[in-house]
């Protein structure tokens, strides 16, 4: 089968699929669509206190959020923790633990999605206008093929299943998982790791969809079959930075979007 925008990297067992791991944003929503830039501007701020920001400290952030793109947000703000007492530029008694980091990053960060969620209610914006091009229809389509279905995403889990709620998606999932207050209760790998062994699953028959490094690279770990969403968020199409890092660690395809979600599914489902 021919595509035009999906892009085939390896060829991989077919047709065998009976677990179906999501990522939610960037994958299905866009509601927290520019995420990045309200964590890269917190991480400076927080890494520079009182000095004046460097670019070496802007990119070290950028590089951090590529890298950690898909773990859940306290993994992320842990890892603010230890730059920020890297860099020595904040007094030992003002440096926030996790927590404290992700209350601020979260603080802001809701203030956009609301603001999203409240045009949704409002009817001035659709569903579809907050989810990635053709992802509800993909969902639907994998639904319809018989395999169970989950969310696995790093925002908080009460959120996650609200907003899978309000775009009109959370009835194609058998749970939706997200992000609990320690990485004992919540993990993508830990999720990942207990289906294959409670269902004795093998590789081929498992499904892994995202757009983040974390859910690819752990696809790649555990034998399964992943497709990498390397969708620019705000102008459509192909993201050629995100296809590139998650061609890194292991994706098996690479789309920009569903646009061929009825071509797709039956090349995976019907091989």
């Amino acid at each position: 089968m021919s595509f035009e925008q999906v892009e085939v990297v390896r060829d991989v067992t077919r047709g065998q699929f009976k677990h179906v791991l999501f990522d939610f944003d960037g994958t299905i929503s866009l509601l927290r669509e520019g995420w990045q830039g309200i964590m890269h501007p917190l991480m400076v701020e927080m890494i520079c206190g009182d000095t004046e920001p460097t670019e070496a400290i802007a990119q070290r952030s950028t590089d951090f959020i590529d890298e950690t793109t898909g773990i859940q947000t306290i993994l992320q703000m842990e890892g603010l923790v230890d730059i920020v007492k890297e860099y020595g530029l904040v007094p030992e008694d003002q440096i926030l633990d996790a927590q404290g980091y992700k209350k601020i990053y979260n603080d802001r960060l809701m203030v956009p999605v609301n603001e999203r969620l409240a045009q949704l209610e409002s009817g001035q914006k659709t569903q579809e206008d907050f989810c990635v091009i053709g992802s509800r229809d993909f969902v639907a389509k994998v639904a319809e093929q018989g395999p169970e279905l989950y969310i696995f995403s790093g925002t908080n889990q009460d959120d996650v299943r609200n907003e899978a709620n309000k775009l009109g998606v959370d009835h194609h999932f058998s749970d939706i998982w997200g992000a609990l207050r320690t990485i004992k209760e919540f993990s993508k790998e830990k999720i990942l790791t207990e289906m294959i062994e409670k269902h004795d699953l093998h590789g081929p028959e498992v499904l892994i969809i995202g757009d983040g490094p974390v859910e690819i690279r752990l696809a790649h770990e555990n034998g399964c079959v992943s497709i990498g969403v390397a969708s620019d968020e705000v102008n459509g199409g192909l993201d050629a930075s995100k296809r590139d890092r998650l061609l890194k660690v292991g994706a098996d395809f690479i789309v920009p979007d569903f646009t061929e979600a009825d071509a797709l599914v039956e090349y995976l489902f019907n091989a």
